[in-house]
Formats: structure tokens, sequence, C-alpha cells
């Protein structure tokens, strides 16, 4: 029976189906397998279920090839957009009910398509609302064959190859960074607070290795230095090693988000004028909010003259390094004694994938790829700068791919600077993203910062963007925020 055209767990319920993907199902297949009476006993390893398996998982990579090809049409929605009580009671047969007795495999495919179709279809070329977006096939091939060999990791016994592979992409890693083959280790990690958090941990125990076995008493107040744009995780690190949030100094940064060096310098002296300990500081290259870089060559030189573990979080920018062209925004950061780089963000490779790289103890495709996100954002901040209903939230040309900027509707152009503009600026991105969100055309994010009211950050890391998506998402801003 055709999966495709039914939906609901033993209700009868349908579900409407696009007909390009019938068509293709159709393509792939010429007789569609029963499955309303088959379960997961009749598969692998089961005597005799390598046929019924073979069908099952054909099945399932239509389904899989269906959405892959879907997610680059723009003329597809980036979602369908359903409020949490809708789906938790239930649509369209969608249920998330977990049933008392087996469901068939026709029930399963059924709740596959549903998953993909009521989820938020990042791969779109207009998904603009975090830091990780599309699709790289490659990558939708190394995880189907890494869920199918599915090891560990922690003995090469278990696991060799994966074990090499490791090995070599942490070599290869350390060496774009700018440190020696053998002066560097590293570990693959969940994201990239996680990673954060490991060189946290790894930094106090380079300092003071006796609080693996005598714990944090034997230690003194110790003090850690991080810029007031950085990421949240390194307060959370500091609250879940015990080293205390109140012992995590935050420094001041200019207006593009930077770290002000002077004031890291300041603050040093502070946290030892409380009898605290610096041991620690964290610079960002490439900021989640305005895509900023600290002076990293500045930090270094602070950090060397007082002995301080610097760190390097570059989740966000550390993709730059891949790239000739942009890769000098990250110079200094072959001083740190340990970086963090998330290449499921700019490099698209599939979520979650972050790495700590630490000091003590192909890439032109990615180039390329690193290359067109930063044009993309070039392009939009000059497309900005000649709107007249758009304003910059700083005129700087952008150093990542953040474009953070305000739209302007005719209610409050002639509108003078000031609280009572500031009031209703503050609801325009919010009003707007909502009905951007029950339209599903775009998805994009916006948020305050300090004196900042909410504004739009647009962040690139998908390849399959271009120019008339841009155009697109500033013409859909307008269309919909107009009347505001």
């Amino acid at each position: 029976m055709d999966f495709l055209r039914r939906s609901g767990r033993v209700t009868g319920k349908s579900t409407k189906i696009d007909k390009q993907s019938e068509e293709s199902v159709q393509e792939n297949t010429q007789t569609l397998p029963d499955f309303s009476n088959i379960y997961s006993k009749d598969l692998l390893p089961t005597p005799g279920g390598e046929k019924m398996t073979r069908k099952f998982l054909q099945e399932l990579v239509n389904l899989l090839m269906n959405y892959i090809c879907k997610s680059c049409q723009r003329n597809s929605k980036v979602l369908d957009f359903h409020h949490p009580h809708q789906l938790i009671e239930g649509l369209e047969g969608f249920s998330l009910d977990l049933p008392e007795k087996p469901d068939t495999l026709e029930q399963i495919l059924v709740d596959c398509r549903d998953t993909l179709k009521y989820g938020i279809n990042t791969g779109h070329p207009r998904f603009f609302n975090q830091l990780f977006a599309g699709l790289d096939v490659i990558g939708v091939a190394g995880e189907w064959l890494t869920s199918t060999a599915n090891t560990n990791m922690f003995t090469y016994e278990v696991s060799p190859v994966f074990t090499l592979m490791e090995e070599v992409l942490m070599k290869k890693m350390q060496s774009i960074v700018g440190w020696s083959d053998d002066e560097g280790d590293g570990i693959f990690s969940p994201g990239g607070a996680i990673s954060n958090l490991y060189s946290m941990l790894v930094a106090r125990y380079y300092f003071y290795p006796e609080v693996k076995t005598k714990g944090m008493g034997a230690l003194p107040q110790l003090a850690l230095f991080t810029s007031e744009h950085s990421h949240y995780s390194l307060k959370k690190s500091a609250a879940v090693l015990g080293l205390g949030t109140d012992n995590v100094f935050v420094v001041k940064c200019d207006e593009r988000g930077k770290m002000i060096p002077e004031e890291l310098e300041a603050s040093i002296l502070a946290a030892e004028e409380k009898n605290k300990v610096p041991f620690y500081v964290n610079a960002t290259a490439g900021t989640t909010l305005y895509g900023a870089f600290d002076p990293l060559p500045a930090i270094a030189e602070i950090c060397q003259r007082h002995t301080l573990w610097m760190h390097v979080d570059a989740s966000w920018g550390g993709g730059l390094l891949l790239s000739d062209r942009h890769r000098m925004k990250l110079q200094g950061i072959e001083r740190a004694w340990s970086v963090t780089w998330n290449p499921h963000k700019m490099m698209s490779v599939p979520l979650q994938c972050s790495v700590m790289l630490i000091k003590k103890k192909g890439t032109e495709g990615f180039g390329v790829e690193v290359n067109k996100c930063l044009e993309n954002a070039e392009y939009l901040y000059d497309l900005l700068q000649r709107r007249k209903d758009f304003e910059l939230v700083f005129k700087h040309k952008p150093e990542a791919s953040n474009v953070c900027f305000w739209y302007i509707p005719p209610s409050l152009r002639s509108m003078p600077p000031g609280p009572d503009r500031d009031k209703r600026l503050h609801q325009v991105a919010p009003q707007i993203k909502g009905r951007l969100m029950e339209k599903g055309s775009v998805l994009i994010g916006y948020q305050p910062t300090g004196t900042k009211v909410n504004f739009f950050r647009c962040a690139f890391v998908n390849r399959a963007t271009q120019k008339e998506d841009i155009d697109f998402l500033l013409e859909e801003i307008a269309l919909l925020g107009h009347d505001l």
C-alpha cells in the first residue's frame, strides 16, 4: 500500500501530499510494497527478513530523497507553522502519542513523513534564523554511514577506522589554526558550549593539577574573563565546574562588539585587588549577535604578560580560517592555548559537530563556501545602506556573515529619535516575525541588546542562498511590516 496516500493512526484520516513528491516516488519504484501488516519483528535480524528490510529502507530513502530535493525549492515553505497545542492534540492524523502495541511499518513511514512535514526546513535557501543552515549531501551520507556502523570511539579496538579519522582531522584543524603537529591535541564534542567547558576544565587542571584529587577546596578563588558579547556558555561552564558565576569578570566591548584590551587589563587588576587569582581569558572570534572578532593579538599579549590561559571561542568564526580572503580576521589565534571550532556552522557539517583544540598537550571547497557566505552578507549590507525603509544597527561592514538591521515602517520614519520611537520600534520585529512564521516564506531571528531595541539578525550559512533570496527577504519584511 502506498503510505504516501495514507495518514493517521488507524483513524482513516488523510493528509494532502504534494503532487511533485508523489510523482517522484512513482519514478523511483514501480510497485509499492504493502507495509500495513508488517512490523519491526519482520525485519533483520529475523531469519528471512532481508527482502522486507530492503523494501522498507528503500521506501525510507525515497521519502528522504523527496524531502532533500524539495528543501532547495524556493516555492516551498520554510515551515508549515502550527501552535504547540495543535501538534500535541493531533493534526491531520499526526500524533505524538506513544501506543501500547507496536506500529506497523506503514505507520512508521507516515510518522517519518509527518515529522519532516511539521518541522522546520533548515535546508531552505531562505532559512536565516540560526547560525546553522543548509543540507550538505555528503554530510548526510556520512550520517547514514556512521549510524549504520553504530560503534563507539572510545578505543581503537572497537572503532579502528573512525579513531584514525579523528586523529587525522584533529591534526589538519590544528595546522589550519597555525600549530605544529607535535604541540596539539583535541576532542570532538556535542556542541560549542561543551567545548568551551572542556577548555576551562583543562586550563584549571593545567595550573592546579591537585584539583583532580583534592577538589576545589584546595584551590584559591579563581577568576576568569570574557567579553560582554561572548556566549552564555562561559558563565554556565563556570557554574558547572564550581568556579562560580560571580568570578566571571565581564569585559566591556566597543560599539562593534569587540573586547576592549584596556578593559581586560583593568578587569584583571580589579580581580587581583579582590584577592582572586586570574587564570583564564576567553576571546571570541565571531560573536553570535554582531559577528564581531575580538582583537586576538592584543589579548594574547595581555595573557602572556600575566601568564593566563588564552582560549578562543571560534565556534562561529572558525570557518573563516579556511578562506584566504578572510582568515586575517583571526590573526593571533595561533597564540591561543585552546580553541573551540564548530564545523556544523559555516562549514555546513550536519549537527552537532564541535571540536576543542588544545595546544598544551581538502580545505579549498570549504574556503569557497565560507567566501560565499560573507559575500551574501556584504550584498545585504550594501542593499540596506541604499534603502530608506531599513536601518543598520551599526554602519561597519560585517566581519562574519551576521548582518543586523531594523525595518522602519512608514509610521515611524518621520518620528525623531527618542524613547517614544524606540518603544514603537521595539514591537516591529516581533510582529513581522510572527507574520513571517504564519506565512512560512522566510525565517529570520531578532533580539534586543543593551540599549538597542529589537532588531533583525540575518546570518548566512547556507551556500544555496542566492542574491534573489536576499532581495526576497527585504521585500517580504517590507510587505508584511508596511502597516505597522
